[in-house]
């Protein structure tokens, strides 16, 4: 989409509560953790360890070291290769589990355990792909020692002489993958335009740099936790066509490309629920400097590079995302835009601040639920690590918002700043004729905005779209510093009035209500969350935006169910 120059407001102010529907395809209580398994059958657990040996000399069947002499010994492998050779056929079976002890362990030519490899193509030297557990229950699982302890020293698999990719889980389903870290020992970025930063892709040895993290296709009912994805040459992860993935505790930060690419040769739709919490998603479309693992080179496309934090092609599923963050990517935090092949999207408890794009892009249905969105989108400009990213590009909205005929979309109780053009867009997946029946509610929610960044003097505007006039129900919200103001200011609502939060800089927000704050107690309890950004519960008087306001005295709790929102 081109960049947007003082739009002016499509804007119809709804004498409503927060009550416009929400689709029902759009989950509406938390998610709950998947449940146990039941007792797993006869498998096979085998261990790694620095200190190990190969399969010759150890059985891989006891965390101990090889002991220095004999074959066959009751010991430890020493490299995840040994489990899964490159090029061969994997030791273990599906529904096995593999314990990767601490330490750090080469993934590549040269490794122990890659004699099938050859330096003519090191870039095939990676395991093959996971064997699928034989059902959901009895998942294969790859786990760092540390894994049923919360992970205090994850095992690093670090990438090394261009190989393509760390882990493959091609047509791997039933799988668990947990405690790791994923990375290489490179500061280089894959085919950058600066060439001091570009990888060496011509001559051998190439370095210790690998291209991908994590690779998956046609893959259901994976767990992936406590995983730190980070300085991968090209993206952290990349995978398509998944069903029923869940990902929890993960980093995905400074890969030179991309973070999570979804974007796949051919189909990539997925399916199922694909349910995210506690994902944190940042500083991709930068290289990272090893040791010191410090952003550099941050490049997006007009150089030549990409820089979403999230991105997919035309893809499907319930896309439910809690507790996340999308923090200072080159392009846009979380892009959904092509989520259009069915399903719908829940942003709960989740910020975007520092994109140089968009902050969130979703397609609807969706609910966007205690979200911060920050979009200081100029935040690359003049920085010691910037190579050369296009600053507010398309427009550096904090919500865009694309709807599919009759869509209804919901934010709620959401701070929601930004110096792009406007803070939320609206428009009509390309390609669809919507008809008026479509509507975006903005309810319980603050709006700050800012000069916009290389506007010459403008200010962001609240909301635009291209849509029908009355596409936009605006109900119990605190709006300031914006063109194009609300008239009349909307109902049960606060037009050019500070909101008076512990920070307004945009360089240093700080989403907290103060004690002074007009948005205490002013909101609606209709369609309000029962808890706000932290996971405080919000009382019976909703405060307006992502925090809730706290005094030192009893307060009256909303019950913890969800308030469900009536039709218009």
């Amino acid at each position: 989409m081109p960049k947007l120059q003082n739009l002016p407001i499509l804007l119809t102010v709804a004498l409503l509560a927060c009550t416009l529907t929400t689709p029902a395809a759009v989950e509406t209580v938390a998610a709950t953790t998947p449940p146990a398994s039941p007792a797993r059958a006869a498998t096979t657990t085998y261990y790694v360890r620095p200190d190990g040996g190969s399969p010759e000399q150890c059985t891989g069947l006891v965390d101990a070291p090889y002991p220095g002499s004999g074959t066959n010994r009751p010991c430890a492998w020493d490299h995840p290769f040994r489990a899964l050779p490159p090029e061969g056929i994997p030791r273990i079976s599906g529904g096995d589990t593999l314990i990767i002890g601490a330490g750090e362990y080469k993934m590549g030519y040269g490794a122990p355990g890659a004699d099938n490899c050859e330096s003519d193509y090191p870039w095939d030297c990676h395991i093959p792909p996971i064997p699928s557990g034989p059902d959901p229950a009895h998942p294969t699982r790859i786990l760092g020692a540390g894994w049923n302890a919360g992970c205090p020293n994850p095992p690093q698999l670090w990438g090394t002489q261009r190989v393509g990719v760390i882990l493959d889980l091609t047509d791997a389903s039933n799988v668990e993958v947990a405690c790791l870290e994923i990375t290489d020992h490179s500061d280089c970025v894959e085919f950058h335009a600066d060439p001091t930063l570009a990888c060496e892709r011509d001559t051998y040895p190439y370095g210790d740099w690998a291209a991908v993290g994590l690779y998956a296709e046609d893959s259901a009912h994976v767990h992936l936790k406590d995983l730190n994805i980070h300085g991968l040459a090209h993206a952290g992860v990349w995978a398509g066509r998944l069903t029923d993935w869940t990902v929890e505790d993960v980093r995905i930060a400074g890969n030179g490309w991309v973070g999570w690419d979804g974007d796949l040769d051919g189909d990539d739709s997925d399916s199922g629920t694909l349910l995210f919490r506690h994902w944190r998603v940042e500083w991709n479309g930068c290289g990272e400097t090893y040791p010191g693992g410090e952003p550099i080179g941050c490049w997006a496309q007009t150089a030549g590079g990409y820089g979403d934090g999230v991105g997919t092609g035309d893809t499907g599923g319930d896309w439910i995302i809690e507790d996340s963050a999308f923090l200072h990517n080159t392009s846009d935090g979380l892009d959904l835009l092509y989520h259009r092949l069915g399903g719908s999207i829940t942003v709960r408890r989740t910020i975007a601040e520092g994109n140089a794009g968009d902050q969130i892009k979703i397609t609807g249905p969706a609910l966007v639920e205690n979200v911060i969105a920050v979009s200081n989108c100029g935040y690359f400009e003049g920085r010691p690590f910037t190579y050369d990213v296009d600053h507010c590009r398309a427009g550096g909205s904090a919500l865009a918002l694309t709807l599919h005929p009759g869509d209804r979309i919901t934010v709620v109780n959401s701070t929601v700043i930004g110096q792009g053009d406007c803070l939320v867009i609206a428009e009509c997946a390309e390609g669809e004729g919507c008809q008026g029946e479509e509507r975006v509610l903005l309810c319980n929610d603050i709006f700050l905005g800012y000069p916009e960044f290389g506007g010459g003097g403008d200010i962001t505007c609240l909301a635009w779209t291209d849509l029908a006039d009355d596409l936009f129900a605006i109900d119990h919200a605190i709006i300031n510093g914006v063109k194009n103001m609300p008239d009349p200011c909307p109902p049960g609502s606060l037009c050019d009035v500070a909101p008076q939060l512990v920070n307004e800089s945009i360089t240093n927000f700080d989403a907290h209500l103060t004690a002074d704050s007009p948005a205490i107690d002013a909101g609606t309890a209709d369609g309000a969350p029962a808890d706000d950004f932290a996971g405080s519960p919000r009382d019976a008087r909703p405060d307006i935006g992502a925090y809730e306001w706290w005094e030192p005295v009893a307060r009256v709790y909303l019950p913890f169910i969800l308030k469900s929102l009536t039709a218009l």
